[in-house]
């Protein structure tokens, strides 16, 4: 399992974050997550608000990757894991707590456990394995 930097954590705390997934047919999806955020060293969570296809995919595979990056410095990271979906208990309730800052309720968690992490720099260091 990947470990989260700090330096990770700030650039997803500041800058917007995009979580690609897969169909069972091998049909790629990606889409913007306003809620992507480190849950700890070892996780992202999210809310899941729309309850569109990037649910629908992980509901079926599990399978997700995120893209961070910052357009000033050009720097960025991929986080590469699993995904599950979460409607009860202790994620849930973290999602519900951070929309009470003005979003929308989700309809589920997202947690991604960080399996691999990988560069998303501009230039020679771009797509570099950091962790796995």
């Amino acid at each position: 399992m990947a470990k989260l930097t700090q330096a990770m954590k700030d650039m997803l705390a500041n800058n917007l974050a995009y979580i690609a997934t897969v169909d069972n047919e091998g049909n790629p999806d990606i889409g913007p997550k306003m809620s992507l955020r480190a849950l700890d060293d070892t996780h992202l969570i999210y809310n899941e608000m729309t309850a569109k296809q990037t649910m629908r995919n992980i509901a079926a595979n599990g399978k997700a990757i995120v893209a961070a990056a910052s357009l000033d410095n050009m720097k960025g990271f991929r986080f590469a894991g699993t995904a599950k979906l979460y409607t009860t208990g202790p994620y849930f309730d973290n999602a519900m707590e951070w929309a009470k800052a003005g979003h929308p309720a989700p309809k589920s968690a997202g947690v991604i456990t960080i399996d691999k992490i990988y560069t998303l720099d501009a230039g020679p260091l771009a797509g570099e394995l950091v962790q796995e």
